[in-house]
């Protein structure tokens, strides 16, 4: 908890010495959403049959997508982030030296980066309800909590898979382009997943992705119980229970390479 709390600090002060693009960040929701309302208009009051399931709403559905997509981004990136940030500033060899737990360094580092997403995707709601008409009024909290925590979970394994190979090659990151890229055409960001031709739909089952935003609009838009969305919970957990461990596994080996080189410092 102590580490936890000192990287707290560190990134807390950090992001207040830059204001402007702290407000930024979050100004930049409103005109996201602002987009996609308009582009909803188009619809009028026509419901595409793909959008039944969700309650027939293309901007609702897609607010949906917009707000907890950032999670995705942030897995993908921020431990290889926060990796190569300590390559330049020299702190990655002491970090990575001291007593302190590799677990404990990896997931402190994300905690302020995980906390301000979370107020995005709070902003995100807000704007698309308050401003903008969304229907949430069905929603089952407790349900979409359990999904977003299961799906950054998952998404994180991938994200600590990066960081790995950021480690050896220092940069240049194709695994999350990879994911991210393929994620965001095939995972129903902006779509349902149903619209892809039958060769592609395929692939969009091996995302974690898909099976988290497919579980998030229905608890959020359909009030789904937990138990109605077993499937893609149980989806979800078998990711995580594969690509975590999995990925510390290989961050370990990247590390104890990367130290037998006396490469740690080198950026």
């Amino acid at each position: 908890m102590a580490v936890a709390v000192a990287f707290l600090k560190r990134d807390l002060s950090q992001a207040l010495s830059y204001r402007l693009s702290f407000l930024l960040q979050l100004g930049s929701v409103f005109f996201s959403v602002a987009i996609f309302y308009f582009l909803g208009q188009l619809f009028g009051s026509a419901v595409a049959p793909q959008l039944e399931a969700y309650g027939g709403d293309y901007f609702s559905f897609v607010l949906i997508g917009l707000a907890f997509t950032g999670f995705l981004g942030l897995s993908l990136s921020n431990f290889a982030q926060n990796i190569r940030e300590g390559q330049v500033m020299g702190t990655l060899e002491i970090m990575l030296l001291s007593p302190t737990r590799l677990s404990v360094i990896l997931l402190s580092s994300s905690l302020w980066a995980y906390l301000l997403t979370t107020l995005r995707v709070l902003v995100y709601l807000l704007v698309g309800v308050l401003i903008f008409g969304a229907s949430l009024g069905k929603a089952n909290v407790g349900a979409g909590l359990l999904v977003m925590l299961l799906g950054i979970a998952s998404f994180s394994g991938i994200g600590i898979l990066s960081a790995a190979l950021v480690l050896l090659v220092k940069k240049g990151d194709p695994i999350s382009w990879l994911i991210g890229g393929a994620s965001s055409l095939l995972a129903g960001v902006y779509y349902p997943v149903s619209v892809l031709p039958d060769w592609l739909e395929p692939l969009s089952r091996v995302l974690p992705l898909t099976y988290c935003l497919n579980a998030m609009r229905l608890a959020i838009l359909q009030g789904y119980s937990i138990y109605e969305l077993r499937f893609d919970i149980l989806a979800l957990i078998g990711f995580t229970v594969v690509l975590t461990p999995l990925a510390f596994l290989v961050f370990r080996k990247a590390l104890k390479r990367a130290k037998v080189e006396g490469s740690l410092i080198q950026y």
